[in-house]
């Protein structure tokens, strides 16, 4: 195995699974390098349906150089309408051209507005709006400029470790050939939480929620408003230097502290306000919105998960069958992904294990690991060996998740393996990646095995 990027190892990811040289390379040249579709799971009804029970309008809109906050923001204002009344599934990258869905609350078609650098089509009315996560999964294409490999030996790779045949991959076994270019063949690599989780630019986010759930509000507030990084303009770097000078200081000056943080920083500006009026460090973390306090504590589960999967990976644990002692999780019925169903969970006894590998075999089920919370139950065995050690190292447990407000977390767990069916053409001499993702995993998870970059440019 490889070792992952310095950057990719401050967010738990450890390791490559291919050994073999990354194709380097550029994303998002252009915006249409990157493109991502939603797969929904709503079926409309149609327009004249009765608005009292179906009041929300569904639209697809294919977006180029949008936000996705930016463009329900442009589209709640052009409309006269609040912003609340605007929801949608989940949040894609402005560099890139995406396709997703929108739901607007007591609306009609002629309201919708034309918005430059957006295709909107209103597909019907439904019964509620969408909630984040609200949609059966994402596919992409995704173009790579100016690379230096072939991709071919690490597709080899990816194909081996989905068999959980990784060793014969690496040594280069026949039985590991790679099928011919714009042929879909199945691969698999470690279902990592992708950088973006933490911060693309500062990987702030995990810490901040470790401190919280330790009870350390002053160390949750200063990771997030000083910590200052290398990869963040000047001027945010010394205005985080000033923050952690007046949090060292016997008597503080917040407003020194607000007078040198760049407006853009709005929700350092928002905690630093809330300790020159004299609140303390939990109210000053609590001044963020609450989707915000939730990614915190999210943030910090996410790091735990990618540090049990690289120390399984680590310790050469098969990611595509449970040893003794997993927790294996059936897969959901009637669903687009194969994805799994956390009220349908199975210990893997030793009694139990053989079954469970040909039930996950075959599809049916998968390994999981905890997104640890107040309910969750650790393994047994090895893995559980790994979990609690990872957590005694961290100084956190199950318990700590019992927090005010929208810290707390009761936990589920998470599917190990990301599998998916992966063609690799050519467009002017660059490889185009297409494959398709259940919601709530990263396509970086995938590109990042081909390109071994760091992770800023993924």
């Amino acid at each position: 195995m490889r070792e992952a990027h310095p950057r990719e190892r401050a967010t738990g990811v450890d390791h490559y699974v291919s050994d073999a040289d990354g194709i380097g390379g550029r994303l998002r040249v252009a915006p249409e390098d990157f493109r991502v579709r939603e797969r929904e799971r709503m079926d409309p009804e149609p327009l004249d349906a009765h608005e009292g029970s179906y009041p929300f309008l569904l639209l697809r809109a294919t977006l180029r150089r949008w936000d996705t906050n930016d463009f329900a923001s442009a589209l709640s204002n052009a409309m006269g309408a609040s912003r609340e009344r605007v929801s949608w599934a989940g949040t894609k990258d402005k560099h890139a051209v995406t396709t997703q869905l929108f739901t607007v609350r007591d609306a009609d078609p002629e309201e919708i507005p034309d918005l430059d650098g957006a295709d909107i089509e209103v597909l019907g009315r439904v019964g509620r709006d969408l909630t984040f996560g609200d949609l059966a999964g994402n596919e992409f294409a995704i173009r790579i400029r100016e690379t230096e490999e072939d991709p071919a030996p690490i597709t080899r790779d990816l194909r081996a470790f989905a068999a959980g045949d990784s060793d014969s991959a690496a040594a280069g076994d026949s039985d590991s050939t790679v099928a011919a270019a714009d042929t879909a063949v199945e691969i698999a690599v470690p279902n990592y939480f992708g950088h973006q989780r933490f911060g693309s630019r500062r990987p702030i986010t995990h810490e901040v929620g470790l401190a919280a759930i330790r009870g350390d509000w002053r160390g949750a507030v200063l990771a997030y408003c000083g910590n200052p990084y290398d990869t963040e303009p000047e001027d945010s770097q010394r205005a985080r230097e000033v923050v952690e000078d007046q949090a060292d200081a016997d008597s503080p000056d917040w407003s020194a502290a607000l007078d040198a943080m760049p407006g853009r920083l709005r929700y350092e500006r928002s905690m630093l306000h809330r300790l020159d009026e004299g609140a303390d460090w939990r109210e000053a973390l609590e001044a963020v919105p609450s989707n915000l306090q939730r990614l915190f504590v999210n943030a910090a589960q996410s790091y735990v998960f990618n540090r049990i999967l690289s120390e399984r990976l680590r310790r050469g644990l098969p990611f595509e069958r449970p040893v003794a002692g997993d927790v294996v999780a059936f897969v959901e019925r009637d669903t687009q992904f194969p994805k799994p169903d956390m009220d349908r969970l199975q210990r893997a006894t030793e009694g139990r294990v053989d079954t469970l590998a040909r039930h996950c075999e075959r599809g049916r089920a998968f390994v999981t690991a905890p997104l640890v919370g107040t309910e969750t139950a650790l393994a047994d065995g090895e893995p559980g060996e790994i979990e609690r050690e990872i957590l005694r190292d961290l100084d956190v447990g199950p318990g700590d998740f019992e927090l005010p407000g929208e810290f707390a977390s009761t936990g589920t767990r998470r599917a190990i393996l990301l599998p998916t069916d992966l063609t690799v053409s050519e467009e002017d001499g660059d490889p185009v990646f297409e494959f398709a993702l259940p919601s709530g995993s990263y396509a970086t998870a995938v590109l990042r095995e081909y390109m071994k970059c760091d992770p800023e440019r993924l």
